[in-house]
């Protein structure tokens, strides 16, 4: 899975997601990509597996980008054990993700591969995406 080598702090507050992406918002590598349409927090098991369902249809044609990275470390307490004794130890590493933020590139294959990898892509993740195609293409 996919997690930080280090970290400057062991546990972060939760936070709140507010206003829509301003960086990370047009594709840079890839002619194809999914884009967020709401906030939302995608765990690093979900960021693998959308990863694994598209290279797997792609067959290893082409190339694809992860534009995410879970760098945000989410605690969990043990089930049934009482109200307070402190934060609780990391469970799982999440990224947090705004509307407009490019989540997936692919480059290298025609439209309809990349169109349905990527669509295989975005149901293994949590949150509605938009199939975007660069604007600097000629099909």
């Amino acid at each position: 899975m996919l997690q930080p080598k280090k970290n400057k702090y062991d546990k972060h507050h939760k936070g709140r997601i507010k206003g829509n992406a301003t960086r990370g918002t047009r594709l840079f590598f890839g002619k194809y990509g999914i884009k967020s349409l709401e906030p939302g927090w995608i765990t690093d098991r979900q960021i693998e597996s959308a990863r694994v369902a598209a290279t797997r249809y792609m067959k290893r044609q082409g190339q694809l980008w992860l534009n995410i990275f879970p760098d945000k470390p989410v605690t969990k307490k043990p089930q049934e054990v009482r109200m307070g004794k402190g934060k609780g130890v990391k469970d799982h590493w999440v990224s947090v993700i705004k509307p407009g933020r490019i989540l997936i590139e692919v480059d290298g294959v025609d439209i309809l591969l990349g169109k349905e990898a990527l669509r295989l892509a975005s149901q293994k993740l949590p949150v509605k995406t938009k199939f975007i195609i660069s604007y600097n293409l000629n099909i």
